[in-house]
C-alpha cells in the first residue's frame, strides 16, 4: 500500500492529454455515454505509516496518541464509456487550483486482461481455523463463536448466513467492460502523483478526453477528518475502543483480526471480530456506502450511529486471537452525485443523461489493539543515559513473531 508523495508537475504528455477534445456528440438524447466515480479516502493511524504518509515522526505522534497529526490520502478514478477512442485513449482529470496535488491527473486504460479496479484473484486459504465474534460488550453473546474449518472452506463449505448481503447497486453506476468500450483508471502506474496530506477536492472538475464527453462538476464536500483511534484493556480482559466523532461521518464500522501463532511460528487459529450487532461479516461493508444504504444498515444494527464513539471488544477476541491483533474502523461518510443534462424534477420514465458523475467519502484508521505504545516506547527505548554510559540511543531490539509487525512501523525494533 505505500505510495510517494511528490509536489512536481506530470510529465507534459499527461498535461497534454489535458488538452485533448472530447468527442462531438448531441447532448440529451437519452443514451448514457460515460460513467464516472471518484472514491477519496482519508487513512490514520498504521495504515497512514503504511501509505508513507509520516515516518517516524508519525510513529511518535501515534504513541503520544495524536492520531489526527498524521494521515494519508487516498483517490480513486473510474471512468467507463461506450465510446472508442480516436487513436490511443486518452483521458485526464483536471482539479481545482488548491488540490494541493496533480493538477492534472492522467487516466490510464487497462489492457483487456487485467481485471477492472480492485477486482482480483481471491488468496490462497490458509490452514487452521477462524473463530467469528460479534457485537460490542465485555462478554461475547450467545452462540459465539462459529468456528470456521479452512480445510471444509476450500472445498466450499460454508455456513449459510456468514458473511452480510451484499447492498442494491444501481446498475448505472458498475462500470464493467460489459457497458463500457473504453475505460479509465486513476492512480495511474506511469503516473507517481498521489493525494498529499494537506490535498484538497473542493472546487471544479473537469474530466475530458478523446473516448469521452467533458464532464463539469463542482464538489463542496472535501476529504474527510483523520479518526483518533485509542484502545486500553479491561480488568475483564475486554478492550475499550474510542474514537472522536468524524464531521460529516454517516455510521461507523470496527473489525479486529487477530492471529494465534502455533509450532514453528505458523498461524495456528485466527479470529475476526465485528462490531455488528448480528452476523454480519466483510461485503459491503469493505466498500464506500451510500449515506442511504448506512441507514439501512444502521437499522439492521449493522452499522454503528454517528453518535456512537466507542465499542467494547469482547475478552474472548483478545483471549483467543493471541499477540497480533489489529483493529480496524471506518467512518462511512457524504456522496455527491451530478449529470449531464441535470435531472428535471418532472423526468419521464426512461429519462437518461448524457453522463453520470459520484464521489464518495470515507475515513478509516488501523492500530494495534489494547497496546500500550506510551509503555513499550519507555521500556524499550529506556530514559536517560546512566552514568559512564554514552548518550548514543541503545540498539533497537530485533523484531519478532507477528506483534513485531506493529512495532516495526513504530519504529520500536528492526
Amino acid at each position: 500500500m505505500a505510495s510517494n508523495l511528490r509536489r512536481a508537475a506530470l510529465a507534459a504528455t499527461a498535461i497534454g492529454g489535458a488538452l485533448v477534445a472530447g468527442p462531438a456528440f448531441t447532448q440529451g438524447k437519452g443514451t448514457l455515454v460515460a460513467r464516472y466515480t471518484m472514491d477519496a479516502e482519508t487513512v490514520s493511524g498504521m495504515g497512514a505509516m503504511a501509505k508513507g504518509g509520516g515516518g517516524m515522526g508519525a510513529a511518535m505522534s501515534m504513541l503520544r496518541g495524536d492520531a489526527s497529526s498524521q494521515k494519508a490520502h487516498d483517490l480513486i478514478i473510474r471512468l467507463g464509456s461506450t465510446l472508442a477512442p480516436t487513436g490511443a485513449p486518452k483521458a485526464t482529470h483536471t482539479l481545482p487550483s488548491t488540490a494541493r496535488f496533480g493538477p492534472v491527473l492522467p487516466l490510464w486504460t487497462p489492457p483487456p486482461t487485467k481485471p477492472i479496479g480492485d477486482l482480483v484473484s481471491p488468496p490462497e486459504m490458509p490452514k487452521g481455523r477462524m473463530l467469528l465474534y460479534w457485537g460490542c460488550g465485555e462478554k461475547a453473546g450467545p452462540g459465539q463463536p462459529v468456528v470456521l474449518d479452512f480445510a471444509k472452506m476450500a472445498k466450499g463449505q460454508v455456513p449459510a448466513g456468514l458473511y452480510a448481503k451484499a447492498l442494491t447497486i444501481a446498475e448505472e453506476w458498475k462500470i464493467t467492460r460489459a457497458n463500457s468500450r473504453t475505460i479509465g483508471e486513476w492512480p495511474n502506474p506511469d503516473d507517481k502523483s498521489r493525494a498529499t496530506p494537506n490535498a484538497s477536492l473542493l472546487g471544479p472538475h473537469k474530466v475530458s478526453g478523446n473516448y469521452t464527453p467533458d464532464m463539469n462538476f463542482t464538489l463542496d464536500q472535501d476529504f474527510m477528518a483523520p479518526i483518533a483511534l485509542s484502545s486500553r484493556p479491561l480488568p475483564s480482559g475486554a478492550v475499550a475502543m474510542n474514537w472522536n466523532s468524524v464531521p460529516a461521518a454517516t455510521g461507523y464500522y470496527a473489525w479486529v483480526f487477530s492471529a494465534k501463532q502455533g509450532r514453528g511460528g505458523e498461524v495456528s487459529d485466527m479470529v475476526w471480530w465485528a462490531s455488528s450487532a448480528t452476523q454480519a461479516f466483510g461485503g459491503p461493508m469493505w466498500d464506500w456506502i451510500s449515506p442511504a444504504g448506512v441507514r439501512t444498515l444502521i437499522g439492521a444494527k449493522t452499522v454503528m450511529p454517528p453518535s456512537q464513539t466507542n465499542c467494547t471488544v469482547p475478552a474472548e477476541v483478545k483471549q483467543n486471537g493471541g499477540d497480533f491483533s489489529v483493529a480496524t474502523l471506518y467512518a462511512y461518510g457524504p456522496e455527491r452525485n451530478f449529470s449531464f443534462p441535470p435531472r428535471p424534477d418532472n423526468a419521464r420514465p426512461g429519462w437518461q443523461p448524457d453522463w453520470i458523475a459520484r464521489a464518495r467519502f470515507r475515513s478509516m484508521t488501523m492500530g494495534m489493539l489494547g497496546m500500550d505504545m506510551g509503555g513499550m516506547m519507555a521500556g524499550e527505548q529506556g530514559g536517560a543515559a546512566a552514568p559512564g554510559q554514552t548518550d548514543q540511543p541503545p540498539r533497537k531490539p530485533k523484531c519478532k513473531g507477528l506483534s513485531g509487525i506493529a512495532k516495526r512501523a513504530a519504529g520500536l525494533c528492526e
